[in-house]
């Protein structure tokens, strides 16, 4: 294991398709609705889940140069879609939408952590 990704390109990948996330989430299109909606997450604090993207994009990115920064990003994120799989579990909201985009998001932050840290 090693403190900074052994490949760059995944870790930047992930952090691009976080940063596309949480700005197509300032105004979530209906799929985005239907999920938080979904798993009861009040719209009043749909903007924390902007800010967390946000910083999950900046610690990946800064874990490029700076030791361990973004290893512990990468397994937050982890961490995030894990609760957000529990979230939809435990609402019973477990669609395609589940399917794809939260459980996708699991797949490929695992992924990323597997490949760029832990190979």
């Amino acid at each position: 294991m090693t403190e900074t990704p052994d490949l760059w390109l995944p870790t930047a990948l992930l952090a691009l398709i976080l940063l596309g996330d949480a700005l197509v989430s300032i105004k979530p299109p209906a799929l985005i609705r239907d999920c938080l909606d979904g798993v009861g997450y009040p719209q009043e604090w749909w903007w924390t889940l902007i800010v967390v993207k946000l910083l999950a994009v900046a610690g990946l990115l800064a874990g490029l140069k700076y030791e361990g920064v973004g290893l512990a990003t990468n397994i937050a994120v982890v961490a995030y879609f894990c609760c957000a799989a529990y979230a939809h579990i435990r609402a019973r909201f477990v669609g395609w939408t589940f399917w794809l985009n939260c459980l996708g998001m699991l797949a490929l932050s695992a992924a990323v952590l597997a490949v760029s840290y832990l190979a």
